[in-house]
């Protein structure tokens, strides 16, 4: 096995988007090959009902995927072809806009008022951009767990791993995404796939991505009292690690855990012409989606 050394790691940044929800981008909006397939990925995780309560109106989107990944709270979603849904904890929603669609996400906390979960843009390669749009609704009690000897649990979205797959099918990208949990001071590898570009990212817990057998984290620059030093950084909560390639990934966790998003996808290696929510392969076809918007064919007959 080829062990896959860190490419970068950064922080998630806080952001607003919708009608004023609070989250935290942890990419997006940058130089899309970084992460081909892949577009953008936000967390939104709020203890305060104000600070998402408004939601997310009718938007609308061509020519990606949208995995909504819900682990507290509910999101009621709904759209310009009659679908309504309810997302609850441990639930996902992979939608394939395709040709076009109008939505909206009104997220709701639990009863603390809590609301946590993820939204991940996947690319769809130039001959499935006009594809009609799909639903995949799935319960949280249909994704399947592994619970490994030492402890480590994974949960499996989409992609096989350790002789079982997730619900998720039919996604143009054959992405990989796992919710994955290590116990405290644990060292764990996993296999991935060799040409996949992959990313994890943490949000429980503390670790260091490396092939090391003590969490000694990824010697990183950092400024103190006006000085460059160069230290030791443990992964922690809300970071991004890209990871170089290799067939295995290897994370040691600190003394209270590491859980993370693991997610891997075979690069398109398309052109991108990329407008908020739109996202074609030439800037003649971004225009006619704003076209489309504004005389109102945005949305295709459906065959």
């Amino acid at each position: 096995m080829t062990f896959r050394p860190i490419k970068s790691q950064t922080k998630a940044i806080p952001a607003t988007e919708g009608a004023g929800v609070h989250l935290h981008r942890v990419f997006g909006f940058g130089d899309p090959s970084d992460s081909d397939p892949f577009l953008l990925l936000d967390d939104f995780r709020n203890d305060d009902p104000r600070l998402y309560s408004k939601g997310f109106p009718w938007h609308p989107h061509r020519g990606i995927e949208t995995i909504t990944y819900v682990l507290e709270g509910t999101v009621e979603h709904g759209d310009s072809l009659g679908n309504r849904g309810l997302l609850g904890p441990g639930s996902v929603q992979w939608m394939t806009a395709g040709s076009g669609i109008l939505h909206q996400e009104m997220p709701k906390g639990n009863k603390a008022g809590q609301m946590h979960g993820f939204q991940l843009w996947a690319n769809l390669p130039s001959r499935l951009k006009m594809t009609a749009p799909r639903y995949q609704d799935i319960q949280g009690s249909d994704i399947p767990e592994i619970i490994d000897d030492d402890g480590t649990r994974v949960k499996i979205i989409t992609g096989s791993f350790w002789g079982k797959s997730g619900p998720v099918d039919g996604i143009a990208a054959e992405p990989m995404y796992l919710d994955v949990s290590v116990p405290p001071n644990t060292r764990k590898s996993l296999p991935l796939d060799t040409y996949a570009n992959t990313f994890a990212y943490v949000f429980a817990g503390e670790g260091s991505f490396r092939d090391a057998s003590a969490p000694e984290g990824v010697r990183v620059e950092k400024e103190f009292m006006g000085e460059e030093l160069n230290i030791h950084d443990r992964t922690g909560n809300r970071t991004l690690v890209r990871f170089d390639s290799g067939d295995e990934v290897t994370v040691q966790a600190g003394p209270e855990g590491i859980r993370f998003l693991l997610v891997s996808g075979r690069p398109l290696q398309e052109p991108v012409a990329w407008h908020g929510p739109i996202v074609m392969n030439t800037r003649a076809e971004l225009i006619q989606a704003m076209e489309d918007l504004n005389n109102g064919t945005f949305i295709r007959a459906q065959k």
